[in-house]
């Protein structure tokens, strides 16, 4: 039975956009109403680029919403949802894009965050909020809604769906070697600095052949900035790496994460794909807080810098700025050393290897 209603659900939506790193992060939530109420239907509305991680997800309707449509998107989805009555929404996205469209799903409960969390004025949108859980992870953030609607948030649970073929795909893009996988851009916004330094991972690289014998393989979009990564990699490295950046679907991109040995690589998407395959995920972190976006799983495998550019940004702790809070300064992330992220990587690979 769920108290929001007094009975058990017969339908849910959830409501979550983007990025490829939230939707990793959401999932949990998603199999924890599956395994609490196996007879509800549960309809996910969601980003295009995201829908496209997803796909082939079992039990579960995925009703895409493409952001660059505006409000004729909005129209549309209205229009697929005509006649429809869910029982529940989870707003799980405070954001005024998310909200907006959140008036096109009917609902007789619309949850969502609670005020700290409700950014962009989203408890205008809802009629329920989730209790308050302060300064904690996203992903915890997505399963309080669980706990709101009475099922169980303790197990976690994935269960990506990567097709046979594109794990086949992944084998024949790499071989029978061992390797791990580099993300090194994340994506491109306004003052949000998140890349480290290209020589930096050349070095990694060559450390991680010249030790272990492991073949680095480099994964992104299809960018300018990734492509220049790309080739300025191939020439520092001795252990020249195989590019795959811009060339790998979503899919193919989880089943190699899925087979390497870790992925490595700033605040990004593919550091929670890792930990939504069962990889571990070592992240570089300096301009935002890994304790509240780092990879969930292997957080105790991040080379955190975040605290020290706290203090020397604004002369404080992490504990007396917001949750969540940026360091936008351009060299915030030349803070990492390459010697921190190879003994980590060391650490990583002994306890994986024990």
């Amino acid at each position: 039975m769920s108290p929001l209603l007094g009975r058990a659900p017969e339908s849910i939506c959830v409501l979550r956009l983007s990025a490829l790193g939230d939707i990793c992060n959401t999932l949990p939530a998603v199999r924890a109403l599956q395994r609490q109420w196996p007879d509800c239907r549960i309809t996910w509305i969601v980003g295009k680029v995201e829908a496209m991680m997803l796909d082939g997800i079992d039990g579960v309707e995925l009703l895409v919403y493409d952001k660059r449509s505006g409000f004729k998107g909005m129209l549309e989805l209205r229009k697929k949802l005509k006649g429809r009555r869910f029982d529940l929404l989870l707003h799980m996205q405070a954001a005024l894009r998310a909200s907006l469209l959140s008036l096109c799903i009917p609902a007789r409960i619309r949850l969502g965050f609670d005020a700290e969390r409700a950014k962009d004025n989203q408890r205008l949108f809802t009629n329920r909020q989730i209790a308050p859980n302060p300064r904690k992870h996203v992903l915890d953030g997505f399963m309080d809604f669980i706990r709101a609607c009475g099922a169980d948030a303790e197990s976690l649970e994935w269960r990506m769906p990567i097709p046979d073929q594109d794990r086949e795909q992944a084998r024949r893009l790499v071989g029978e070697q061992r390797y791990l996988v580099i993300s090194p851009c994340s994506s491109q916004r306004i003052r949000n600095f998140r890349n480290w330094s290209v020589e930096g991972y050349a070095e990694v690289i060559d450390h991680a052949w010249q030790q272990y014998g492991l073949r680095t393989v480099l994964s992104g979009g299809n960018t300018e900035l990734e492509q220049h990564y790309g080739e300025r990699l191939g020439e520092l490295c001795s252990a020249t790496p195989i590019n795959l950046i811009g060339k790998t679907s979503l899919k193919e991109l989880l089943a190699l994460i899925e087979g390497a040995e870790l992925v490595l690589g700033p605040d990004s998407g593919p550091m929670h794909m890792g930990t939504a395959t069962g990889t571990p995920a070592l992240g570089l972190y300096a301009s935002s807080n890994p304790d509240r976006t780092g990879p969930y799983l292997s957080r105790q495998w991040v080379v955190n810098a975040y605290p020290a550019q706290v203090q020397k940004a604004f002369g404080c702790e992490v504990d007396s700025i917001s949750w969540g809070k940026r360091v936008r300064e351009p060299d915030v992330m030349d803070s990492i050393q390459v010697s921190e992220v190879t003994a980590m990587m060391d650490r990583l690979l002994a306890e994986r290897s024990a």
